[in-house]
């Protein structure tokens, strides 16, 4: 029973070899070659009517790449993560840092002084 040579074993409804005539024609197309900074040659297929971008980034190392090999897009700088009180330094200077301190323990000190019981 093994051997009965079942020639549809395996296939699936509607499977079969997919050529030009069942899919119909490809539309006509255009390579476009991106370089990186890292020395990366990227070619990318796009339709003749399509736009083609400037820029794309590059599938080997995520790195901005262009058009131009001489001169590829430097990479990204990466910012360092801040702490929130990296962000108020910025925002505010000393002066009116030690200003708002200030007035805090004013607050504080007036409703110690007024009976008020703070948690």
């Amino acid at each position: 029973m093994a051997g009965a040579g079942n020639a549809i074993r395996g296939s699936r409804i509607g499977s079969g070899p997919m050529g030009e005539a069942e899919r119909g024609e490809a539309a006509p197309r255009q390579s476009v070659t991106y370089y990186c900074s890292h020395d990366h040659r990227s070619v990318i297929t796009f339709a003749v009517e399509a736009t083609v971008p400037e820029s794309w980034d590059c599938p080997r190392c995520g790195l901005p790449a262009s058009l131009d090999a001489e001169n590829p897009p430097p990479a990204p700088r990466i910012e360092p993560y801040k702490t929130h009180l990296a962000y108020a330094k910025e925002r505010r200077s000393d002066q009116e840092a030690a200003d708002i301190l200030d007035e805090a323990i004013q607050t504080l000190r007036s409703r110690r002084k007024a009976g008020d019981i703070i948690f």
